[in-house]
């Protein structure tokens, strides 16, 4: 699949290049990224009006949201580490196993859609509306960045294998 590069009317490139984009892929591992973005959720919730939701309940609510997206993050890990091969999402390439098995048979990215219900968890716990603009930002970098150059190689490693199982299980959920 080939990237076109973005031009102006003029015929020019962008001042975003396709090779700069590229460097992103595959470099940001993504725990250190919901880090990263539960901390700038936690600073626009901080300065921003929240809702007028009980504390206890945005906090019972947001907390089990979160639980339950650490325990999905945990499970895909489990699965992956059973099948001996990588968890390291940095380096796709070392990938040894198409798993299929577990979590893996609803979501080809169960670790992604954990994370996300980790942040969405955060959202509700911080009750500010701006604040939910980072799982949708978590959604949006994960998607371009880590999941596509990943499908490419998991494409390229294990052929008709991964293309049956993508008409099978979906992306997400």
């Amino acid at each position: 699949m080939k990237t076109q590069i973005p031009t102006l009317s003029s015929g020019e490139t962008t001042c975003c290049s396709v090779r700069a984009m590229s460097q992103l892929e595959n470099r940001f591992p993504p725990p250190l990224l919901v880090l990263a973005i539960g901390v700038a959720m936690a600073g626009i919730a901080w300065n921003s009006t929240a809702l007028s939701i009980p504390w206890v309940a945005r906090l019972a609510i947001g907390s089990a949201i979160i639980a339950l997206g650490a325990g999905t993050v945990v499970t895909g890990a489990r699965t992956f580490w059973r099948a001996g091969t990588t968890i390291n999402p940095v380096d796709i390439k070392q990938a040894s196993a198409l798993v299929t098995s577990g979590l893996f048979g609803y979501t080809r990215n169960p670790m992604y859609v954990g994370f996300t219900l980790m942040l969405i968890g955060w959202g509700v716990a911080l009750a500010s509306p701006w604040a939910m603009m980072g799982p949708v930002a978590f959604v949006l970098f994960i998607h371009r960045f880590q999941i596509n150059p990943e499908e490419q190689v998991i494409r390229a490693k294990f052929g008709n294998e991964y293309e049956q199982s993508c008409k099978r299980v979906r992306r997400w959920i």
